[in-house]
């Protein structure tokens, strides 16, 4: 299966582990030596006219479980209450 960096970006990221929805795509790491998709990037705790990439969530390729029509689902466990 293939799929376009832009159809990525029209799905929804669903963490399986607390049914949490994490957004749309909105950017992709790529390994530029072997040309191989290495994670994807979602908004995370956004906060209004905040323009850091701090808040972003970067999720390895291995962590996502299935690409669907519309959503994709990714393993992300939750940290444990007191972790930052």
């Amino acid at each position: 299966m293939n799929c376009c960096i832009g159809e990525l970006r029209d799905k929804d990221v669903i963490n399986v582990c607390d049914g949490k929805r994490l957004g749309c795509v909105i950017d992709v790491e790529i390994d530029i030596c072997t040309g191989r998709l290495v994670s994807i990037v979602v908004p995370g705790c956004t906060k209004l006219f905040s323009f850091s990439r701090s808040n972003e969530i970067c999720i390895p390729w291995n962590r996502i479980e299935r690409i669907g029509d519309e959503i994709i689902l990714v393993n992300i466990p939750a940290k444990p209450k007191g972790e930052n």
